[in-house]
C-alpha cells in the first residue's frame, strides 16, 4: 500500500527533481531518512491507539480508512489525465520559487555542496542540501495517505511488520526517483498509479472487515 500511495506522490517528484539539481547521495539519504522516521513515527502512533482506544474499535476505524482511502484514490483517478506533468510541474514551480526566496541558484549551492566534498563523510549529511530534502519529504508526508494507512495498519497488525513493509516501499520509491530523475517521473501515469491503489485500499479494506465478522 505504501508503493502504490508513494509513487506519483508529491515527494516522488520532490526528490526527483531535487537529485537532477544536487548530489544524489545527498538527497537520496535526506529523503529516505526523512520516511524512515516517519514510518517509525505513524507505526508508533498506531501500535499505542489500542491503549487508548479498544482494539474492536481501531479495527472498525482502519477498516474505514482503507474504504476512505480506495474511493478517495479512485475518484482521483478517473478524474486525472493521462500523466503525472501536471504534479511534476508543480512540485518544480515551488521548489524554483523556495530557491528565488533564499536567493541562490541552483549552480550555486552545488558549487557549494562540491566545496563539502573535501569535508569527512559523516559531516557531508549534515549539509543543507541534506536538511532541505530531509524537510521537505518530512513535512510533506504529514496527513498523507500512506502515512495515515501506516497508522492504521499499525494499530491493528504487528507493528513491526509494518515498519518493515513501509521503510522498504519507501526505500524502493525513492531510490526509483532518485536515480530516473525527471525523465521516470514524467512517464508515471497519475491515473493508472491512483486506480491501482483505490484498489488495493478497497481490497484490503474488505479482507478487514471479513475478519471482524469472523471474529
Amino acid at each position: 500500500m505504501t508503493f502504490v500511495s508513494e509513487i506519483g506522490d508529491k515527494t516522488f517528484f520532490a526528490a526527483a527533481i531535487l537529485a537532477m539539481r544536487y548530489p544524489r547521495r545527498l538527497v537520496l539519504a535526506g529523503c529516505v531518512s526523512a520516511l524512515i522516521v516517519m514510518t517509525i513515527l505513524s507505526a508508533t502512533v498506531g501500535w499505542a491507539a489500542p491503549n487508548l482506544i479498544s482494539r474492536k474499535w481501531t479495527h472498525h476505524i482502519t477498516t474505514l480508512l482503507f474504504f476512505g482511502f480506495g474511493l478517495w484514490s479512485l475518484w482521483d483517478g478517473f478524474k486525472e489525465g493521462g500523466g503525472g506533468s501536471e504534479e511534476l510541474a508543480e512540485v518544480e514551480a515551488e521548489l524554483d520559487s523556495d530557491m528565488k526566496a533564499n536567493g541562490k541558484t541552483a549552480k550555486d549551492k552545488t558549487e557549494d555542496e562540491n566545496k563539502k566534498q573535501k569535508r569527512p563523510f559523516l559531516t557531508q549529511f549534515f549539509s543543507p542540501i541534506f536538511l532541505k530534502a530531509f524537510s521537505i519529504n518530512f513535512f510533506g508526508e504529514f496527513g498523507d495517505k500512506s502515512q495515515l494507512a501506516t497508522i492504521g495498519l499499525a494499530a491493528d497488525e504487528n507493528p513491526f511488520g509494518v515498519v518493515l513493509g513501509g521503510v522498504v516501499a519507501q526505500l524502493v520509491c525513492t531510490t526509483a526517483a532518485v536515480i530516473g530523475g525527471k525523465s521516470l517521473a514524467s512517464q508515471i501515469s497519475e491515473r493508472i498509479v491512483a486506480l491501482s491503489g483505490g484498489m488495493l485500499f478497497i481490497i484490503f479494506g474488505i479482507q478487514s472487515f471479513l475478519t471482524s465478522v469472523e471474529a
